[in-house]
């Protein structure tokens, strides 16, 4: 069994419980999850939150697209670089282009400045409530221009994590002019002739699902293995950063030697941390080891892995009361997975008020 020791002290879990309680009264309760969807191109996907709060009749028409499949076999079929790129209101289905089939137009909802990275409807010029289907990405801080024009073009989404590199890729792909309405056609690998499907820059959008529980800052606290008793995991939720971090340690009644080896898995090893972002109850964590520092001290600690490089440490809670912790540690070539519990049952309450059971 790995075994993973705090380093040079004794930790008792009534001190862990202290700590974890007060950065749990100091933690902003956490906000409902927005709902995201996922753009999948050739070029990697573009995820993108819906901004419900400010464009809801807007965000809910492009929902009934995504949910009646209207978006499968879609393309980008316009791409000025610098400006937007396109899509949302041609498909290419055996092999022949057709326009999406639309529902009735939706109210322009302007309230969100066009910046880089913003979702917005497209629309006919002269009739700001034309909206259909068809969607553009802002590459740049269009707002000088587009909020102005035709009513403000009503912003319902802004891409997020690494999307506007693949928004960006898209935009600096080759253009063609196919003739009205493709005189601007970005397309993949075209030498001439007829533009097939594997020259077009497909798009398929997905609403991505929300688990029915999501992580909050009432799981800050310490857990533990009863069957394993004697180490456990601190783990503190950051919601407003998106960001969990663990530190998986083993507590002793007696401090180690003066000496003792701090080698990864030997009994001298006391603690190692994880640092990930989360993803609705779940994260993945890149393991972090670091060397060096003193306690109150100005000494440095320095990380001496790169981010990934020693493993990864997955951490998934099924509810309030208990989560799993599924290891990959490449330095010893240790794998496995350990069900994890509460300590003590403190902040349980706070986790199911931030989650409303």
């Amino acid at each position: 069994m790995l075994r993973i020791e705090l380093n040079n002290a004794t930790i008792t879990s009534k001190f862990l419980l202290a700590i974890v309680i007060s950065i749990a009264l100091l933690m902003p309760p956490v906000m409902a999850m927005a709902k995201t969807a996922i753009i999948e191109t050739p070029l990697g996907n573009i995820e993108i939150e819906l901004l419900e709060a400010d464009a809801p009749k807007t965000v809910a028409n492009f929902l009934n697209y995504v949910q009646n499949d209207r978006y499968n076999k879609t393309f980008i079929h316009r791409s000025v670089p610098g400006f937007i790129i396109q899509g949302g209101g041609f498909a290419y289905i055996d092999d022949i282009v057709q326009s999406v089939e639309s529902f009735a137009a939706v109210e322009n909802e302007f309230r969100i400045s066009n910046t880089r990275g913003t979702v917005a409807m497209a629309k006919i010029g002269d009739q700001p409530d034309s909206a259909t289907s068809q969607w553009f990405i802002n590459l740049a801080d269009n707002s000088s221009n587009l909020d102005s024009q035709n009513g403000g073009f009503t912003v319902f989404a802004r891409v997020i994590g690494d999307g506007m590199a693949v928004a960006d890729a898209i935009s600096q792909l080759q253009i063609v002019n196919a003739g009205s309405p493709f005189t601007a056609l970005p397309v993949i690998n075209f030498s001439g002739g007829n533009v097939l499907e594997q020259n077009f820059v497909m798009t398929a959008i997905t609403e991505k699902q929300v688990p029915d529980f999501v992580m909050n800052a009432g799981l800050n606290d310490a857990w533990y293995n009863p069957d394993t008793d004697g180490q456990g995991f601190f783990i503190t939720v950051f919601p407003d950063l998106g960001l969990v971090s663990l530190a998986w340690f083993t507590y002793d009644t007696e401090l180690p030697a003066e000496a003792a080896s701090a080698k990864l898995g030997d009994a001298g090893h006391r603690w190692m941390t994880a640092l990930g972002t989360i993803d609705g109850n779940s994260s993945v964590m890149n393991i972090e080891f670091a060397s060096g520092g003193k306690f109150d001290s100005d000494t440095a600690v320095e990380v001496t892995d790169p981010p990934g490089s020693a493993g990864t440490i997955t951490l998934t809670f099924s509810d309030c009361g208990s989560a799993l912790v599924e290891y990959d540690i490449i330095p010893i070539n240790q794998q496995g997975s350990v069900p994890i519990q509460r300590v003590a049952a403190d902040n349980v309450a706070l986790c199911e008020a931030l989650t409303g059971e």
